[in-house]
């Protein structure tokens, strides 16, 4: 099962404190928006989202359709292919992608030990 691109979706208190403390860890500025209240910042191939007053824990994000880069894919496995195959195996899901439409889509799922896992398609 190929869930997409990996990164850890962290919730901070102070954004700009966090990317501090990051960018000296040796991370980069990648994407996102501060003025939004989140960024995304790469090390190699080490994605990590910070997200300021969005979502109360860290989540586990993996996006189908992108590499570790955020560049599309040719080829991947449709977040409802996944929902499938997930339910298939008799896992649980906290949210689902809406079956009948096409195109970006997410759905929520937890570990065993209630850590939050976020499959997240954008195209």
């Amino acid at each position: 099962m190929n869930l997409g691109a990996f990164s850890v979706s962290l919730a901070v208190k102070d954004l700009a404190a966090s990317k501090d403390f990051y960018e000296k860890l040796g991370f980069e500025s990648f994407g996102g928006d501060q003025e939004q209240n989140y960024l995304i910042l790469k090390n190699g191939d080490h994605v990590l989202g910070l997200f300021q007053g969005m979502f109360e824990e860290n989540i586990l994000t993996f996006n189908p359709g992108w590499d570790q880069g955020g560049n599309e894919l040719d080829s991947f496995t449709d977040v409802r292919e996944l929902q499938r195959e997930l339910k298939h195996r008799g896992i649980a899901l906290g949210s689902e992608a809406d079956e009948s439409t096409s195109g970006p889509a997410s759905l929520m799922l937890a570990d065993p030990d209630g850590n939050q896992i976020l499959i997240d398609q954008h195209r």
